[in-house]
């Protein structure tokens, strides 16, 4: 595993881009899976195929209310009467033949009946005691749905690699499927680092202030699914770092650490990872976030986040959210939604980084907007809250101007 790409200068800034695909390089699935029932399934990663053991629908229905005909006796240029045999209802099909001039009332789902194939919706036709009329402009086998139209027998339904929503949930249960395999949960280890963190339930102390990042990170990591080992506030000395880490290395797949990573912090931090494992310590051409660690500690991979709120946030979800969804076994990996809208603002910009605005979408009549969300200060956790989406603003911009056009990575497409 080589984590640095930039050929160990770690005083070098390294582009988003190729941080992203150093990170991903390097990472392949876990191994190790377990069958769990269908409801169980919401939010793991399929680990086989799922194959379709017969066809959805089993057999040709109808898809609407209404009369199934068969279109040969249907005349071309005027109304059709037809005699009115049966009711076919879902789950209780008409049981004879439709013959010719004759007509069955169908229910959605039915079964077609024998001879029928052609469904006249019943809004269309007009229905006088035991006969039907049925106006001219139908069309043969309108309003069917074929056997195995949805899924055929023998086919894959969701391939391997999918991570299962409500959907796919619904999808499995329609096959009859009661259990799926699926890839163990990833395990995930979080600590902060630093004397000056200090646990929330207890008075601070001069100098100190509560620990955030492990509750944003508790929560990103559960919404993924992932089993969480959280080890609390570690304080900067070298023996309780390498307890820390050891244990964290032996009993996840995971490490993910907040502060410490930065040019001038605890020196000693650094090369205890380095004697620990294979880490890389990256100035990252972003803002917030610049400085981050990656590499291994053992046999787990490790990312150390900076200390700020936000950065811990903004390098969470630009890096570290698709390496774990990779780790899970999530293939392809999801495309990050971005969108063009208005700028509602101005302001100056540094070139030579990938800066990460907290935004708020405005609807503007027919067109979006989007403002700054609160003050964007790398410790000013309130914007990340206040805020429904990322402006993403390019290494070359100099500055954005009200009008402009900036694009927006909305939260929601991130989790």
């Amino acid at each position: 595993m080589n984590p640095n790409p930039a050929g160990g200068d770690d005083r070098s800034f390294l582009a988003v881009d190729a941080a992203r695909a150093a990170i991903l390089g390097a990472l392949t699935p876990i191994a190790g899976r377990e069958r769990v029932a269908v409801r169980a399934a919401l939010g793991r990663v399929l680990a086989e195929d799922v194959i379709a053991p017969c066809n959805v629908p089993a057999h040709d229905n109808s898809a609407m209310d209404g009369y199934a005909v068969r279109a040969a006796d249907l005349c071309a240029d005027g109304e059709t009467a037809l005699a009115v045999v049966g009711t076919a209802f879902a789950g209780r099909p008409f049981s004879g033949m439709v013959g010719a001039g004759q007509a069955v009332r169908i229910m959605t789902g039915a079964t077609i009946p024998q001879g029928a194939d052609t469904i006249v919706v019943q809004e269309v036709a007009r229905r006088e005691h035991e006969r039907v009329f049925i106006p001219i402009g139908q069309k043969k086998g309108q309003n069917l749905r074929r056997a195995g139209e949805d899924l055929a027998e023998g086919g894959v339904a969701i391939p391997a690699g999918k991570r299962c929503g409500p959907a796919e949930l619904g999808l499995i249960a329609s096959l009859g499927i009661a259990e799926v395999c699926v890839r163990r949960r990833l395990r995930v280890a979080v600590m902060s680092t630093g004397d000056e963190i200090a646990s929330i339930g207890r008075p601070l102390g001069p100098g100190e202030v509560y620990d955030s990042n492990r509750y944003t990170l508790h929560g990103v990591l559960t919404r993924l699914g992932c089993e969480l080992l959280d080890l609390g506030v570690v304080p900067d000395r070298p023996e309780a770092l390498e307890e820390a880490f050891r244990e964290a290395a032996q009993a996840a797949d995971v490490i993910i650490t907040s502060g410490g990573v930065s040019v001038g912090e605890a020196d000693f931090i650094r090369e205890m990872m380095n004697r620990m494992g294979e880490v890389a310590f990256w100035k990252l051409a972003i803002k917030p976030g610049r400085p981050m660690a990656f590499g291994r500690i053992g046999d787990a991979v490790l990312f150390g986040l900076p200390g700020n709120p936000v950065a811990v946030m903004v390098t969470f979800y630009q890096f570290v959210q698709d390496a774990l969804l990779q780790l899970m076994g999530v293939a392809p990996l999801p495309a990050p939604e971005r969108f063009p809208v208005r700028a509602a603002f101005s302001m100056r910009k540094q070139p030579g980084r990938v800066e990460y605005l907290r935004g708020r979408l405005q609807r503007s009549g027919e067109a979006l907007a989007v403002a700054p969300a609160g003050a964007q200060g790398s410790g000013v956790l309130s914007s990340m809250s206040e805020a429904d989406c990322f402006v993403v603003l390019p290494a070359d911009c100099t500055a954005v101007r009200e009008g402009d056009t900036v694009l927006v990575q909305p939260f929601h497409g991130i989790v």
